[in-house]
């Protein structure tokens, strides 16, 4: 118990509490502990949204981010045989700082790489989850070290870039720590700080804060359709089913779970009216959004972001799966396609913050599984490790590419398989610390958030893990 912090305290305490006291006390400790941890951040004046894009699947992203330098992509051409681009179809991309060698870009993502020359994009190149660094394959395969848990499965990776605890699998997210944290900084306690536009997952779920779904349609939530017509009676069944279910959720229960479910339902009613209000008085905007889902998801993200005044917002988090990217089958239509639909949602969501001059005040990143095989399978490319990323934004140290890009040679001593897997050179808690100090975790606390940070980063250290945000 020595030195240990009022927040630490308070944690251990209510996780004491479960071996001495019923099940719905314990729940209740340490809901409130968080919250009493949380409550050191006061109400804050500045407005910051972190918006996450999951890439589910696993994509692959060494045909999104290539070499093109004549030596360098002759060496990608031979590992990637049929997957390769022709390197005369790649967009030119210029980092401020000269990195090993020249890069291109997939020639469907014309907006993206527009953002990078503008500086308000940059990549993070071979990040995968880690428990420790691994240097090379001989590393590897000598046992020394250890390696995350399910290395190649769908479930675990997806779980464990939205835990950053790769040894174990956990159903509370970094992000959901993050809001069981600054949540108190928002004066609007009725709606969650994390908000999903694809449903329940992992990265928003915390101790006490739970995501808050909406839609991309209309004013983002429906509630109960009163208003619209049912079985030709315009409405009428509907308003009565309304009023019966407000009626019972006013109710006093005894049973607990009956309270809460009766609490939860007034609460759902006051939020959404909330929610549906602020939406509808943000002026439409001047930029054209597509009919994609991931575009219209963005779009309803920009409006919630125009909308944070009214909603009582200064910390949000945003999340969104962006599916089908398990391509072991026809990489390369299914990426000119995929990849296209992204480069072009990007591009409008910031034309978007900029109309509302939100730009330097939301971070954009992307994740996925894992990265592909560099050999191909015959039409694809299977299960591998370390890939690239991207994130955006207003104060994003852009054009550049963090991280080491790797030559794509099936020789280079990150390999650690025939079929081109690499080693990641930058870890996901070394990512996603600086996404989390960026919104306003302070150093101090980032273990909470990330309990494996230390391998990676000193906390101490007074800069940021990578560099592609500025210091808080």
């Amino acid at each position: 118990m020595k030195n240990i912090s009022r927040r630490k305290f308070l944690g251990q305490a209510s996780c004491a509490a479960i071996g001495s006291t019923t099940f719905f006390s314990s729940m209740a400790n340490m809901i409130l502990a968080n919250r009493l941890a949380g409550a050191s951040s006061s109400n804050g004046s500045d407005y910051k949204a972190l918006v996450c894009i999951l890439l589910s699947g696993g994509n692959d992203s060494y045909n999104m981010l290539v070499p093109r330098g004549s030596f360098e992509h002759g060496i990608y051409a031979q590992t990637r045989s049929d997957l390769a681009l022709d390197q005369s179809l790649l967009l030119p991309i210029n980092p401020l700082t000269n990195n090993t060698f020249s890069l291109g870009l997939h020639p469907s993502m014309p907006e993206v790489q527009q953002l990078f020359e503008n500086g308000n994009l940059a990549f993070v190149s071979n990040v995968g989850t880690l428990i420790e660094p691994v240097a090379n394959s001989t590393e590897f395969y000598s046992g020394a070290k250890n390696i995350p848990l399910g290395l190649y499965s769908h479930a675990d990776q997806i779980q464990q870039w939205q835990t950053s605890i790769p040894y174990s699998r956990e159903s509370i997210g970094w992000g959901g720590k993050i809001a069981d944290q600054l949540s108190s900084m928002n004066s609007n306690q009725e709606i969650s700080m994390n908000i999903s536009l694809s449903g329940r997952n992992v990265w928003q779920s915390g101790n006490s804060v739970l995501e808050y779904s909406i839609s991309n349609s209309g004013n983002g939530v429906e509630g109960i359709e009163q208003y619209q017509p049912w079985l030709h009676n315009s409405g009428l069944i509907h308003e009565i089913r309304e009023t019966a279910i407000k009626d019972m959720a006013t109710q006093m229960y005894s049973n607990v779970f009956k309270k809460t479910f009766g609490n939860l339902t007034t609460n759902s009613f006051q939020s959404l009216e909330v929610f549906q209000n602020a939406i509808a008085g943000v002026a439409p905007f001047t930029t054209n959004f597509s009919d994609h889902y991931l575009s219209q998801n963005l779009q309803m993200v920009a409006k919630t972001v125009a909308a944070k005044d009214t909603l009582g917002m200064c910390r949000q988090t945003f999340f969104m799966d962006f599916g089908g990217w398990d391509h072991h089958d026809g990489t390369l239509m299914y990426q000119q396609a995929m990849l296209g639909d992204l480069s072009q949602a990007m591009g409008s969501f910031y034309s978007a913050l900029q109309e509302i001059g939100m730009e330097n005040d939301v971070t954009l990143f992307v994740i996925s599984d894992f990265a592909r095989t560099l050999t191909s399978n015959g039409n694809g490319s299977d299960h591998a490790w370390g890939g690239n990323v991207i994130v955006m934004g207003g104060e994003v140290n852009g054009r550049e590419v963090y991280g080491q890009y790797p030559l794509l040679d099936l020789n280079n001593n990150l390999m650690i398989h025939s079929r081109g897997n690499l080693i990641p050179t930058t870890s996901t808690d070394a990512y996603f610390a600086e996404l989390a100090l960026w919104f306003g975790v302070p150093a101090s606390d980032l273990h909470l958030i990330l309990p494996n940070i230390s391998e990676f980063y000193s906390t101490n250290s007074g800069s940021m893990p990578l560099g592609f945000l500025p210091m808080p």
